[in-house]
């Protein structure tokens, strides 16, 4: 009976020494302070308050997630800019081959980053990319004017999580 229990300690010891991972998230060692530059609207269809929503996105991300200071003006030990590239609403979903009808319009926003860390030889590198999320939302209803707003708070959340997960995250 002792040889049992030994045997399944050894057991359980061994499993859960294989099946341990490092989880460390955001890290930010090394910097504390990081400029966020406002998100150039160059999209063919420009939505006045987009950028502002995209820039201040990412602002809230950095504050609830990080202890760097955001920094109004200057340098900072990191920075981010970043377009604006597309803004494209199109029907999906279509229904009814005969008579060709959308049942779920798409709204897609492309944005171009540029991550830049000042602290030499830091574990984060630099990067410039572009980040693309959509959202689906149903046409029947609501007018697409309603609907936006939310569409557009949806995607900024996702983007934003995408950029702040490339600059810091550890995975």
């Amino acid at each position: 009976m002792m040889r049992i229990k030994i045997f399944v300690l050894i057991l359980l010891a061994s499993v859960f020494s294989a099946c341990s991972y490092k989880f460390s998230g955001a890290s930010t060692t090394g910097l504390k302070t990081v400029v966020v530059r406002v998100f150039e609207n160059n999209a063919p269809l420009v939505v006045p308050t987009l950028s502002n929503q995209i820039t201040e996105s990412l602002k809230t991300r950095i504050r609830n997630q990080t202890k760097l200071i955001i920094s109004p003006t200057g340098e900072g030990d990191a920075s981010f800019e970043g377009k604006i590239t597309g803004y494209d609403i199109k029907p999906v979903a279509l229904q009814n081959s005969a008579t060709p009808t959308s049942g779920a319009n798409r709204l897609t926003i492309t944005v171009s980053v540029k991550y830049k860390n000042n602290i030499k030889e830091h574990e984060k590198e630099s990067f410039e990319e572009s980040f693309t999320k959509y959202f689906d939302f149903p046409v029947g209803g609501a007018p697409i004017q309603t609907l936006l707003p939310g569409a557009i708070e949806n995607i900024n959340k996702q983007l934003s999580e995408d950029i702040f997960n490339r600059a810091f995250a550890q995975w």
